[in-house]
């Protein structure tokens, strides 16, 4: 039996025990998961520090502060999360007990990525921990030295048969893949999510597929340029621009694009000074692999600014491209680097043309003071998110949900929609045995009698919110009722 296998097994046999059902359980896991963080800093900034060179304060800023909101967000709300969820009732239903009851998928299996090991990790697994799954863990193996923290720690602080962490590449991936889980979260790429869905539908297993693309920026002319370019700029070069929701390209006016470079390039200076290459706050690209590919795409593409490199220290320097081309080599794939294009349009109508011939992103970026403007992009396309005015906020937004739509990603996440989207939302319905005479209108032999009282019954809308003491006049209207079919039943 494999590690793997092994690990899925003891993961398995510990949600049977039924433990992780208890709400203390799940709090108390909870609680020291926010204790890890708070207490391993040190260590998590190392590790981030080796494998893309995160600063001392950008590790909690885009890593650990985010994980300790909502960790702290599901511990203030899991009771009211898990409870019986009244729903709406009918004439059918009034008398009877209506609700949903979230209740634990099972076995989830959590595959990170490396661009923010913590956040995107960590995140859907207190998603799985607070609606009462069990977990197995497989970080990236990009980010080794993150990975190796993971595997190292995190038992230390959570239940290690109910969470097991499995560390490995391809191989160790594929073998996890073979098994079977209640649910399969994925944070990733598109080429990978495949992989992962063919694996999944062998065992008829839901999947979520945190995935990314091409986010497009459009810059109308009515907006305050400046700081629409400051946010812009740190959207993109954060992370050395290996963020799924970074800003991939710009559209604007042909006539603005001498001043947009221009102040994306004084912004550049000014978040990173003259060489970036020696500021602590700007990282590198995760390894040489991804250098290359990188330095591929600027074929054919004029640079603006920046375009320094070091392969040696996997350094590329942030980068402006002008006057790009829709063919261009940099714009047939999601860019996940430092690298902006800057595409001309005649307008919003143009700019909407041209994301809508494309696949679905995971972000659209609009900068403009005009919100009805705004709201016909929002209105004519498709993204996962939209974000006005600013870059990656969004993402920090516990009350809303986070993923992508077509081949941006499925399934979302954050706050009470990660504790929807790995629970199963039971519906229940608890009758009485009693009032058997309302019944008679369902059962055979059908009459035009027993048609018009299931007409009344089943189309007749009253909006019992609203009725307030009523109810109990239509209770006893029921009744009452009840008590006329159940003549028309003896007769």
């Amino acid at each position: 039996m494999s590690r793997e296998q092994k690990a899925v097994e003891r993961a398995r046999k510990a949600f049977l025990t039924g433990r992780s059902k208890a709400l203390e359980y799940r709090i108390t896991q909870l609680k020291n998961l926010l204790r890890f963080v708070k207490e391993r800093q040190k260590e998590i900034a190392e590790g981030l520090k080796k494998d893309l060179k995160r600063s001392e304060f950008g590790t909690p800023l885009y890593e650990t502060l985010g994980l300790e909101s909502e960790i702290n967000l599901a511990v203030r709300n899991l009771k009211e999360w898990a409870a019986p969820r009244p729903v709406s009732k009918s004439m059918m239903t009034i008398s009877d007990q209506v609700y949903i009851q979230p209740e634990p998928l099972g076995v989830v299996l959590v595959i990170g990525a490396w661009n923010y090991p913590w956040a995107v990790t960590i995140g859907p697994l207190l998603g799985a921990i607070a609606a009462g799954n069990a977990a197995v863990i497989k970080p990236s193996e990009v980010s080794s030295h993150t990975s190796k923290v993971m595997e190292d720690l995190l038992p230390l602080y959570l239940d290690k048969e109910m969470y097991p962490v499995v560390t490995g590449g391809v191989t160790e991936t594929q073998e996890l893949l073979k098994q079977r889980f209640d649910h399969i979260f994925y944070t990733g790429n598109g080429t990978v999510g495949k992989i992962i869905m063919e694996a999944a539908a062998k065992h008829l297993t839901p999947t979520t597929l945190e995935l990314g693309g091409k986010s497009p920026c459009y810059i109308d002319k009515n907006c305050d340029l400046a700081v629409a370019c400051r946010r812009i700029a740190w959207g993109k070069y954060s992370n050395c621009g290996q963020t799924c929701i970074a800003p991939d390209y710009i559209l604007c006016d042909p006539s603005m694009q001498d001043r947009v470079i221009e102040e994306i390039k004084k912004n550049i200076k000014d978040f990173y000074s003259e060489d970036p290459k020696k500021c602590m706050d700007y990282g590198r690209i995760i390894n040489q692999r991804h250098f290359k590919r990188l330095m591929a795409l600027l074929e054919g593409s004029t640079i603006a600014v920046g375009g320094e490199n070091d392969e040696s220290e996997c350094y590329i320097a942030p980068t402006v491209l002008r006057d790009v081309k829709p063919d261009a080599k940099v714009m047939q794939e999601e860019i996940f680097g430092p690298l902006l294009p800057v595409l001309t349009v005649s307008g919003a109508d143009e700019a909407i043309k041209f994301i809508n011939q494309r696949e679905k992103p995971l972000a659209l970026y609009i900068f403009s003071s005009d919100s009805k403007l705004i709201k016909h992009m929002i209105a004519e396309t498709s993204s996962g998110g939209v974000l006005a005015n600013d870059c990656l906020m969004h993402f920090s937004v516990s009350s809303l949900p986070f993923g992508g739509v077509g081949n941006s990603g499925m399934g979302r996440y954050h706050g009470k929609y990660g504790f929807d989207h790995l629970s199963h939302l039971r519906s229940c319905l608890i009758k009485q045995l009693k009032m058997e005479g309302m019944n008679n209108m369902r059962y055979p032999p059908h009459t035009a009698d027993k048609l018009g009282w299931a007409r009344f019954f089943i189309l007749k809308h009253v909006d019992f919110g609203s009725l307030g003491r009523m109810a109990l006049l239509l209770g006893l209207l029921v009744v009452l009722v009840a008590v006329i079919v159940q003549r028309n039943y003896t007769d």
